[in-house]
Order: C-alpha cells, then sequence, then structure tokens
C-alpha cells in the first residue's frame, strides 16, 4: 500500500506543481505588460476580484481564505480516496486553484488575460481556470463512469 500512496502523491504533487509554474508564468507575461488584440480574442490584464463572472466579489478579502479553506479539503479528500485515477484530474484543479489563489494574495485578484468577444462577449479567464474545468469535466466522467478508474 505504501507504494500506492506514493504514487498517487507524486502524480498529485507534480500535476499540481506543473500546472501552477505555467500558469504563473503565462500570468507573469501579462502582469509585465504583453497584450495582443484580434477581431476574436484579446489578450489583455483584468485582475477578477470574484470567482467566474466576478461573482462573490463581495465577499472581498475573506473570499481567499474561503476558497484555501475549500481546496485544502478538496486536496484531503484525494489523497483520503486513494485512487490514482483521480490523481491526475485533481493535481490539475488544484494546481490551477492555488495558482488562483495564489494571485489573490499577491495581486488582489486573479490575473486573468484572455477575453473572447466573437459573436458575443465572454468573461475573460486564464490557463488555471481552463485546467480546472477540464479536470472538473474528468471527475465528473470517473465518477459517471466508474469502469474508467480501476484503481
Amino acid at each position: 500500500m505504501p507504494n500506492h500512496m506514493f504514487k498517487l502523491s507524486a502524480i498529485l504533487f507534480f500535476t499540481m506543481a506543473g500546472i501552477f509554474i505555467i500558469d504563473q508564468n503565462i500570468k507573469m507575461l501579462f502582469v509585465d505588460g504583453f497584450r495582443y488584440y484580434t477581431e476574436c480574442i484579446d489578450l489583455i490584464l483584468v485582475y477578477n476580484k470574484g470567482v467566474a463572472f466576478s461573482m462573490l466579489a463581495f465577499l472581498d478579502e475573506w473570499l481567499k481564505y474561503i476558497q484555501l479553506m475549500l481546496v485544502t479539503g478538496i486536496f484531503g479528500y484525494i489523497i483520503y480516496l486513494k485512487k490514482i485515477c483521480f490523481a491526475f484530474p485533481a493535481g490539475l484543479m488544484l494546481g490551477g486553484a492555488f495558482s488562483n489563489i495564489y494571485d489573490r494574495f499577491m495581486h488582489g485578484g486573479v490575473v486573468d488575460m484572455v477575453y473572447w468577444h466573437c459573436g458575443f462577449n465572454f468573461a475573460v479567464f486564464n490557463f488555471a481556470d481552463v485546467m480546472i474545468n477540464v479536470a472538473v469535466a474528468w471527475i465528473l466522467l470517473l465518477n459517471f463512469k466508474p469502469k474508467l478508474c480501476k484503481s
């Protein structure tokens, strides 16, 4: 069993670290001044004080602590599950979540940069947000198709 937990922890940790590092490096480009504009997608700098679509921004400073508690709980739950098949998608989710929470502590809001405005205006988002959404879909799939999760 210790080898199983080592494998789960290694996958989880390295995936989290990788997503965190990639996301923070992309964000630093925009904090340092990079911008790019097209007809459909603008790459700009926005500090989101809330969550998706700026919801819950009224929580102000409390939001980052609430999120930190929730994400720490998810991390603990994944370790408790002891299922390796959840390690990679959970690492995607947690790496993105910790990166966005880190932004709240360092910049006062989440650094967002991708603005879709082709045909309709969509929310401004970042790489971490994409990874979190991919992870949620993946985890839902594993829950609804348990045969995909052998360990």
